[in-house]
């Protein structure tokens, strides 16, 4: 007995036309897909970040801006430059070892900066007589410790010597952010500034946080290196405390207050 297509040669050639075509026409689809994908830029919930604590800017995260001098056992070094393993100084006197990098990157698209991702800088010689020595670049969220406490960068802003501000000819501003075994303080451009304090899965906020996951999937156990100060409408509240320094930050009257009055009276005369 004939098959079918022994009896329709012409409809199986047919069949066999109609399947070739789907087939490459399949093929450019998915090909063309691909182009498109790689031609269109990845938004950084693409590339896995939470686009910077859900576009919130700096306001609540703690980042150097990229070309910011960071203090090591053997002189100063750009944080852009730092290594896994690498020693930095810090103010207990002891150097320790960079367990990580946290980076992330903003573009300008159009004439002007969104103002979330804008840093502020606080410009050289505005803490005091010789801190910072170079202009020193933070996100807002980034604290400074001074007189004992970490106080925020944007509870410090004057509008003189702190102030809103990005570096000329920036085509985009690159965050960067150390981690070590424990909330420390190092020396950025001089000036004492904290380490990322690691809490829940904030790392997740920076662009390559799958590679913090990777190496330290349990993350780190860390508690705040002083107590953290903070000015809510004028008035100042102690966010986080040490226990062990409890009674001492019980005594503690208004010292986000007196800093900054110290600052504004020493922009006064740098810029009088």
């Amino acid at each position: 007995m004939s098959s079918n297509n022994e009896r329709h040669p012409q409809l199986n050639r047919a069949r066999r036309h109609f399947l070739g075509l789907a087939a490459a026409t399949s093929a450019r689809a998915a090909a063309m897909g691909s182009l498109v994908a790689a031609m269109l830029p990845l938004s950084a919930e693409a590339k896995g970040a939470k686009w910077w604590n859900k576009h919130g800017g700096g306001k609540g995260h703690m980042c150097f801006l990229r070309g910011t001098a960071i203090g090591t056992p053997t002189g100063e070094v750009c944080i852009e430059h730092l290594r896994i393993g690498d020693f930095v100084k810090t103010v207990r006197g002891k150097a320790m070892a960079v367990k990580w990098i946290g980076r992330h990157m903003f573009k300008r698209s159009g004439p002007s900066w969104s103002a979330s991702a804008v840093p502020i800088r606080i410009s050289r010689h505005a803490l005091d007589e010789r801190t910072p020595h170079r202009d020193l670049y933070l996100s807002a969220g980034h604290a400074l410790f001074i007189d004992g406490v970490l106080i925020r960068v944007k509870d410090l802003v004057n509008g003189v010597s702190i102030a809103p501000a990005v570096p000329a000819d920036r085509e985009a501003i690159e965050y960067y952010h150390i981690v070590l075994e424990s909330h420390e303080v190092i020396l950025a451009e001089g000036a004492s500034a904290e380490t990322f304090f690691f809490k829940a899965n904030n790392h997740e906020d920076f662009t390559n946080f799958a590679e913090f996951g990777r190496l330290y999937p349990a993350g780190f156990d860390m508690k705040p290196f002083a107590p953290i100060v903070a000015v809510d409408s004028g008035r100042e509240q102690l966010m986080a405390l040490l226990p062990s320094r409890l009674s001492r930050g019980l005594q503690l009257r208004r010292p986000a207050h007196t800093i900054r009055e110290r600052i504004v009276k020493r922009a006064q005369q740098l810029f009088s």
